[in-house]
């Protein structure tokens, strides 16, 4: 099979769990084509696991896309596109309007990518993949109704980003696609909750696809760790509430209770968490070590006592909680969305309410001042993660998936309805 997955950035600093599904597919037999929107940051490539270096795929299988080839109409049946490409560019844009001018422009950015990938690589693939459901699948969208509309089409919807914020033409993608691939089973019921008129013609194509880890990569360690180093991974923005976790930290320092927070990755919130751990007397405390590679990552979690992640709301799947339950890494996090399912409902790890700064820091507390508690969670964590995120199995699952899919809408093609959520 060949494949073409639409993604929004690649390289970047946090692609760890879409390289790992890439591999997992190649691995499979599947040949992988990746079609990023984002312009080519080079000076990322270094954060890529080494699962997906250029040997495993060619770095000419990623097809970075100028703006200017968008302006491009070809000649013969790339001409004659022209006014489907037309009717499509003006229902995404009617569609967006709703989100107001940011959405719009970022929607018609990703018909024009999708318009100038049609232009250059019709014909080629047995099946397209829109690995996000934002703009990411409305290029895919746009690719597909330009190139192939007899190939399937299938899509996956993670969180924030694509489901939980406002939907840009969410609605008319998922009723063309023929799967629709989830990463919880919260975000079923969200999307039953979110769109309650289409669900029905939804619920037969949904499928819930466990991003997966390479367990071999994230290896357990029983080695000792420190008594008291907190640690917490990701994007340094409000959602993640890594402010909260300062907080917290300030409120154990209060009872006496001094623990080392290392904070991993960066941000537009850096300044602010900056600013807050000076204000709060915790310089000595916090350690900022900015964005690292994965298996750097990897090696911060098996030295850290716990891993914190306090999202203060909708926040699906986090990569860094599955990676800390495989590593062997005790986890506090917050019971939101689908991370109630990573932890198996508290029991590989412990569930706090979000935003709140006493919950967390009882837990942060309880847990440091239990050694016994901390080596059970790790066993739990590291059994949960071989039953649901071993990325060979969730692989095979994926590809046989795609393998098997037949075009839902049949030849034609026919675009969705535009509508409302």
């Amino acid at each position: 099979m060949r494949l073409a997955v639409f993604t929004n950035q690649f390289p970047s600093r946090v692609s760890t769990f879409f390289a790992r599904d890439v591999r997992g597919l190649l691995d499979q037999g599947i040949d992988v084509d990746v079609f990023p929107l984002y312009p080519l940051d080079a000076s990322l490539w270094k954060y890529v696991p080494a699962a997906l270096n250029e040997r495993v795929l060619p770095r000419d299988h990623v097809h970075h896309v100028s703006l200017r080839a968008c302006a491009r109409l070809g000649s013969g049946n790339q001409f004659a596109r022209l006014g489907r490409f037309a009717l499509d560019a003006t229902a995404i844009t009617t569609a967006s309007l709703h989100g107001g001018p940011s959405r719009t422009a970022k929607s018609v950015y990703a018909a024009l990518k999708g318009w100038a990938w049609a232009q250059r690589c019709s014909g080629r693939y047995d099946h397209v993949l829109a690995y996000w459901g934002n703009y990411t699948a409305t290029s895919a969208y746009v690719f597909h109704r330009l190139t192939d509309a007899r190939v399937p089409f299938s899509m996956i919807v993670h969180a924030r980003i694509d489901l939980y914020q406002t939907p840009v033409f969410l609605a008319q993608k998922m009723l063309y696609a023929d799967n629709i691939f989830l990463v919880c089973e919260f975000n079923r019921d969200y999307l039953e909750r979110k769109f309650p008129r289409v669900f029905p013609r939804l619920a037969a194509k949904i499928h819930i696809h466990h991003l997966g880890l390479d367990l071999r990569e994230a290896h357990f360690s029983s080695a000792p760790r420190p008594p008291a180093r907190v640690l917490a991974v990701g994007r340094f923005e409000e959602l993640k509430g890594f402010h909260i976790l300062l907080r917290a930290v300030d409120a154990l320092a209060k009872r006496g209770i001094t623990a080392e927070v290392e904070l991993v990755g960066g941000g537009d919130w850096e300044g602010s968490l900056r600013a807050l751990t000076a204000d709060l007397g915790l310089a000595k405390q916090v350690k900022f070590r900015g964005w690292l590679p994965p298996d750097q990552v990897l090696d911060a979690m098996r030295r850290a006592t716990v891993l914190v992640h306090p999202s203060v709301t909708l926040d699906a799947m986090p990569t860094v909680i599955k990676e800390a339950l495989a590593v062997g890494t005790p986890v506090i996090a917050s019971d939101v969305a689908g991370i109630p399912e990573i932890l198996a409902g508290g029991r590989c790890g412990v569930l706090v309410p979000p935003g709140n700064i006493g919950a967390l820091a009882d837990a942060i507390a309880a847990l440091l001042a239990d050694p016994a508690g901390q080596r059970a969670y790790a066993r739990a964590g590291r059994e949960h993660a071989e039953r649901v995120f071993d990325l060979e199995r969730n692989a095979q699952r994926f590809a046989e998936q795609l393998r098997s899919t037949r075009r839902r809408n049949g030849a034609s093609g026919a675009a969705p309805p535009v509508l409302d959520p």
